[in-house]
C-alpha cells in the first residue's frame, strides 16, 4: 500500500524526532526543537515524466541510506 502524508503537528505529538528532514520547503520549513534539521533541495515530479520521477525515487533512496549510515 501507499503511505499517506500527515500533517508535521500530527507526528509531532506522537514522537520527537533526532533529525528533521524536509524538501524544498525554503523559508516556511518548520523548526522543531532539539532535532537536527536539513532540507534536502531535490526535483520537484510533479507533472514529470516517469523517468524524471524515477530519478528524483533513486536520488531520494540514495540520500536516506546515506543519512541512516550518519545516525
Amino acid at each position: 500500500g501507499f503511505a499517506v502524508p500527515r500533517s508535521l503537528a500530527l507526528a509531532l505529538e506522537q514522537a520527537a524526532p533526532r533529525q528533521v528532514i524536509t524538501m524544498g520547503c525554503g523559508e516556511q520549513c518548520p523548526n522543531v526543537p532539539g532535532a537536527g534539521f536539513e532540507d534536502w533541495q531535490v526535483t520537484d515530479p510533479a507533472g514529470q515524466s516517469l523517468d524524471v520521477m524515477r530519478a528524483v525515487r533513486d536520488e531520494i533512496e540514495k540520500r536516506v541510506l546515506a543519512l541512516l549510515d550518519r545516525i
